[in-house]
């Protein structure tokens, strides 16, 4: 553990606030004495979810993202945005509007820092089984980015191969199904329950 006095925070300048992040300047105390700035991006923290039905196929989404002008494939997704929403609510949340599933079960896989050097973003990633469609009346209505949004199944093994062939780049989604593939070869042990710290 790094003791807090180690990297001291002398003053903070918030440079930037939006409803998904925020960005600041922290002036930092090294421990040789010197006062440093570190600029980060404090994000409010997201889910991702590995749907897996009983053949053992997993469904992606293929949306737009539009930093990179491009479709991904991705897990569904989402913001933990919700006052008081459980990070595993939210990713049932998720499941249902992008991809619309409901799962009778839901494990935590893993645990992400995305990008640890220049921002505070958490991600947990389920596990989802026992998966039934949401019937066609309670479906979300989906808008912008989210309308063109399409969904597909995928074998496993074959999701695993696309990550290592480059078709999958999506971080969450590159360590949640290589995550979800060693789970099932270990008869999902590692896997937590889903309140776990």
């Amino acid at each position: 553990m790094t003791d807090p006095d180690e990297y001291r925070v002398v003053s903070r300048q918030e440079q930037f606030r939006g409803p998904v992040f925020t960005v600041v300047t922290d002036q930092v105390r090294m421990p040789s004495g010197r006062t440093v700035p570190r600029d980060y991006v404090e994000h409010i923290g997201a889910v991702g979810v590995v749907a897996l039905d009983a053949h053992g196929r997993v469904v992606l989404v293929h949306q737009y993202r539009h930093p990179l002008r491009d479709h991904l494939w991705e897990l569904p997704a989402g913001l933990v945005d919700m006052d008081g929403e459980a990070p595993h609510a939210t990713a049932l949340r998720e499941l249902a509007e992008e991809a619309d599933l409901y799962a009778g079960r839901l494990d935590l896989l893993l645990d992400m820092r995305t990008s640890p050097g220049y921002s505070t973003e958490r991600i947990r990633i389920f596990l989802a089984r026992d998966l039934t469609p949401v019937p066609e009346a309670d479906r979300h209505e989906r808008h912008d980015e989210e309308a063109g949004m399409q969904a597909r199944w995928f074998d496993l093994d074959e999701a695993v191969r696309m990550v290592f062939a480059g078709e999958i780049t999506n971080g969450p989604a590159v360590a949640g199904l290589l995550a979800a593939a060693r789970a099932r070869d270990e008869g999902w042990r590692p896997l937590r329950p889903t309140g776990s710290a």
